[in-house]
């Protein structure tokens, strides 16, 4: 475990933190007016290793290779000038720091970092974080990798679950879910939506998917995997032979299909690594899903109940007025796919390159 002290005075800036993935939600914007949770569990940290929020440059102001550098692979819109390495937290194992006011950015609900590090060591007064807490983004500490260093702290060293004990106690995550909003003219609400961790897992997971699929046509599994993926892939790929098979695999499962070329798979969420199949199947692509959304898919559970004459069964749930449904087909985070994709090496192909460029025209507007 750690703390983290200010570069500038030593001060401690933070509770004693342990190490895990970094979400694949974290970089996530979700409509407008939302009402998102804190990122991480208290406790930890994570490491994000690219540049997050401003200054940013636009394609035209930078040097040739300079993205290329920075191990993206295709043009962007723009390159952030923000320092990597930052150290994500929850804002509630945040020590000895106060907001800068005049650092709030161009939020309208909280603090979105628009214009840097908005909070500051108390002792030194040095810019050490930016606090992120507008609606519609996960509510975040980011500890500037120039501002702040680890101190190793005292206590055991505890070792990652298994994935076996992952498989068995780990929490799933719902397809769908309520979705708070801020207040309006009746006040604080909520709505039914497809659930936005989902959809940022999608939009990650769906670029490994079109990597792998080599520029062929792709198949999941009925479903869940079904309603996420395959309209993406059908509208994104070409139609007819041959198809490429992706099924589920990972821990606790019966072994992989060693006739499927593409296998997905969860992502550890401790250490960010990602289950890895022994034998034939080890030759596999495998697409990295969230440890909650691959055991939902593995194991669903049933979707919301329906009305029904009699008594009611011992092992139905009974939620009485029924939730809405999703008013809308389920799509995939954009910025999330974006980003995911153009740091993948294959996205140096013409075709690939071809799907970043149209996603703001023809079909593939309606998948984001």
């Amino acid at each position: 475990m750690f703390v983290f002290a200010c570069a500038g005075c030593g001060s401690e800036l933070t509770a004693p933190l342990s190490q895990v993935a970094l979400p694949v939600h974290a970089r996530q914007k979700y409509g407008n007016g939302a009402q998102f949770p804190v990122l991480m569990q208290a406790g930890t940290f994570a490491v994000d290793p690219d540049p997050w929020g401003g200054p940013w440059r636009m394609r035209d102001e930078t040097g040739p290779g300079e993205a290329e550098a920075r191990g993206i692979c295709a043009p962007v819109r723009a390159l952030s000038d923000g320092t990597p390495g930052a150290s994500v937290i929850a804002p509630g194992d945040i020590r000895g720091t106060r907001l800068i006011p005049e650092r709030r950015g161009g939020a309208c609900c909280g603090l979105d970092g628009a214009d840097g590090p908005n909070m500051a060591c108390e002792t030194c007064d040095l810019p050490v974080a930016t606090r992120v807490d507008d609606c519609s983004l996960w509510q975040a500490v980011r500890l500037g990798s120039d501002a702040v260093h680890r101190i190793p702290v005292d206590g055991t060293r505890a070792a990652p679950l298994s994935w076996a004990e992952l498989a068995e106690q780990g929490e799933e995550i719902p397809l769908f879910e309520p979705i708070a909003t801020w207040g309006g003219p009746l006040g604080p609400s909520h709505y039914w939506s497809w659930s936005p961790r989902w959809e940022a897992a999608a939009g990650h997971a769906l670029a490994h998917l079109l990597v792998a699929s080599r520029g062929q046509s792709v198949t999941v599994p009925d479903g869940a995997a079904a309603d996420v993926f395959q309209r993406a892939l059908d509208t994104l790929l070409p139609a007819g032979t041959p198809k490429r098979r992706a099924v589920l695999a990972g821990p606790g499962r019966p072994s992989a299909d060693v006739d499927a070329g593409i296998l997905l798979v969860p992502i550890h969420p401790q250490t960010g690594l990602t289950w890895t199949p022994e034998g034939p199947a080890a030759s596999a692509y495998l697409v990295p899903l969230p440890l909650g959304v691959w055991l939902w898919l593995v194991s669903p559970q049933p979707f919301l109940p329906v009305p029904a004459s009699g008594r009611i069964p011992r092992d139905v749930l009974r939620d009485d007025p029924l939730p809405m449904l999703p008013n809308q087909l389920f799509r995939a985070d954009r910025g999330t796919f974006e980003h995911t994709l153009v740091r993948l090496p294959a996205a140096r192909g013409p075709w690939l390159r071809a799907i970043l460029e149209n996603l703001t025209h023809g079909t593939s507007t309606v998948l984001f």
